[in-house]
Formats: C-alpha cells, sequence, structure tokens
C-alpha cells in the first residue's frame, strides 16, 4: 500500500509539471494585494520603529521581556524592508522586475520573519509563565545572559530552517511574466508530505501547545490568588502578564494557524490520494490567502508592545492625543475661517 503511495504521487508530480498549470491569474489581487500590503508595511513601520526608539532609550532597564521583544520588533523591521518588492510585484500584474536574488531574499525575509516571529512568542510566553508562575524559582533561566543565547539559538535555528531557499531559484516564467514564490508544485521525492507535516508540527504545533500550556497555567495561578487577599498592585501586575500572553496567544492563531492547517490538512490528502489539477490549483489560491494572513504578525506585533512596555503605551497614547488635539485644532479653525468668509 505505501508502495502504491509512493507511486501514485510520483506519478502525480510528472502529471503536475506537464499537464497542469496551477497558477491562477486573479484581477482583484492586482488591487486589494497592493493596497493590504502597504497598509501592512505603514503599520509596522510605525509600531516596530516606535518600539525599537522606546526600548533603545531604557537600555540600563533591560530585561528578559525587552530583550524579546528587541528580536521580535527586529525580525518585523527586516521583512518590512522586503514589503515594497512585493507591492511593486502585484502591481505589475504578478511580474517580478528585480532579478532571481531579491526573489530569493525576499521569500527568505517573509519566512525568517514568519519563524522567528513564532520563536521569539513561544519565548516571551514561557519568559512569562517562568515570572508568575515560578517567581522564586527557575528565575536564573530568565537572566539577560541566558535571554541573550536564547534569541541567538532562535536566530541559529530559523536560518537552519530558512537557508535553503537561498540556494533554490524561485523565478518562473508564465505567460511573458516573471512569478515570484507562487508555489507551483511541491516538486520533489515522494517524502515531501511527510516533511513537510513534520515541518508544521515542530514549527507550528509545538509552540501553539507551550503558548497554551502557559496561558492555562497562568490563569490557573491568577484563579489562585484570587481567593488569597493580594496586594493590589500585584494582582494588576499579573493580570498585566495575563493579557501579554491572551493577545500573543490570539496574534499567533490568527496569522499562522490558517496556513500551517492549510499545509497539514492538503499533505495529509496528498498521502492518501492523488490530487487532481483543480484541487492543486484550490491549494494554490488558499495559499495566497493564507500568507497574506502571516504578514499581518507585523501589524498585531505592535498590540504586543502596547501592553508588554508601559513606556510604549504612554507614548502610543501621547501621539494618539496630540493628533487628536491637532485635528481639533485644525477642525476649529477651519470653521471660524469660513464663519469669517461668510
Amino acid at each position: 500500500m505505501a508502495a502504491d503511495n509512493i507511486t501514485q504521487i510520483s506519478a502525480s508530480n510528472s502529471l503536475n509539471r506537464s499537464g497542469c498549470d496551477v497558477f491562477v491569474y486573479q484581477r482583484a489581487a492586482v488591487v486589494l494585494f497592493p493596497i493590504f500590503y502597504s497598509v501592512v508595511f505603514l503599520i509596522s513601520v510605525c509600531g516596530n520603529s516606535l518600539v525599537l526608539y522606546v526600548i533603545c532609550q531604557r537600555k540600563h532597564k533591560f530585561n528578559s521581556t525587552s530583550i524579546y521583544l528587541v528580536n521580535l520588533a527586529l525580525s518585523d523591521t527586516l521583512f518590512t524592508l522586503a514589503l515594497p518588492g512585493r507591492i511593486t510585484y502585484y502591481i505589475r500584474h504578478f511580474d517580478w522586475p528585480f532579478g532571481d536574488f531579491l526573489c530569493r531574499l525576499t521569500t527568505l525575509l517573509f519566512f525568517a520573519n514568519t519563524y522567528a516571529g513564532i520563536g521569539f512568542m513561544t519565548c516571551i510566553s514561557l519568559d512569562r509563565y517562568l515570572a508568575m508562575v515560578h517567581p522564586h524559582q527557575l528565575q536564573c533561566l530568565r537572566s539577560a545572559r541566558v535571554v541573550r543565547r536564547v534569541c541567538c539559538l532562535v536566530w541559529a535555528l530559523v536560518s537552519l530552517q530558512t537557508a535553503p531557499l537561498m540556494f533554490r531559484s524561485l523565478l518562473r516564467e508564465h505567460q511573458g511574466r516573471r512569478t515570484c514564490m507562487e508555489y507551483f508544485t511541491f516538486e520533489g521525492s515522494s517524502s515531501t508530505p511527510y516533511l513537510l507535516l513534520l515541518a508544521c508540527a515542530v514549527s507550528f504545533c509545538c509552540p501553539l501547545a507551550i503558548i497554551l500550556g502557559c496561558y492555562a497555567k497562568i490563569n490557573l495561578k491568577l484563579r489562585a490568588a484570587a481567593r488569597q487577599s493580594t496586594v493590589t498592585g500585584r494582582s494588576r501586575r499579573n493580570h498585566r502578564a495575563n493579557t501579554i500572553i491572551l493577545v500573543i496567544l490570539l496574534t499567533f492563531i490568527t496569522c499562522f494557524s490558517p496556513y500551517h492547517l492549510n499545509v497539514m490538512q492538503f499533505m495529509s490528502r496528498t498521502i492518501n490520494h492523488q490530487p487532481s489539477c483543480e484541487e492543486l490549483r484550490a491549494f494554490k489560491i488558499s495559499l495566497q490567502m493564507t500568507v497574506s494572513l502571516m504578514n499581518l504578525n507585523c501589524c498585531l506585533d505592535p498590540v504586543i508592545y502596547f501592553f508588554a512596555i508601559k513606556t510604549y503605551k504612554k507614548r502610543v497614547m501621547s501621539l494618539f492625543k496630540d493628533y487628536l488635539y491637532t485635528s481639533g485644532a485644525s477642525t476649529k479653525m477651519t470653521a471660524e475661517n469660513s464663519s469669517s468668509n461668510t
């Protein structure tokens, strides 16, 4: 039975390469994707630049959470630098004008940001878990020295996972266009579905289980503390930690679940039967949508900073108040000018 499946998958790959064109050109995407990625670019630039500015101004107050947040913001910033290329690509009707190397680099930055984001969100959740559930034990794991080593380990694992993308061309000629990172077919050996399932389990399922476990443990701790007479300040700090992990969990599920669940369900079906051309095309379209959702993490990460860093929250609120004041003053002056003219 396994041999029959392998034969079918190999035959399917050969058929897909020769007779099935899975690339679906969508006219709506030429309008929607540039708008979507432009909004992501603006929010990401503002949010991540502000957190780097705020944290770097308080170097002497660096703690474990701040170090993880800086690395998360750096990951988002690196990916943001690649967004103008993707915006140009969609404006040009899925035609990549920047060459093969920049296509590979853009793809590498995209997946590096995805898995660095997953890694650092998991680290922040574990850090909050240690601070809340084991405030007097295991605190050595929250020292700046250990945290920096953990960050280096996360970047090393992400680099190991994404580096092969630099050694494979991701440009394809299609009807006079040069498409970039469009997931035409899953060419390769019969073990490709198994490898992708394993990669999703390690890179997505395990971190999700860790974050859920941390959130559950912290909630149990808060419930136990609520039964006792606790100091108000400590209670507020505990609930803030709970809010941080809740925001991380919601961001994680919103951004990363659709893509990984989509890949996992398709790879599972590929192992059991030969996918038709229509199924491959549907999978290709769904990948475009779920990949776009993954890019939302650059916009939602600043929400994590808002709850995790008091200085960042104050800075955002100050900018918001200044904006409201300026808008109100401008509206008032316009009204006065129009009334005086009349």
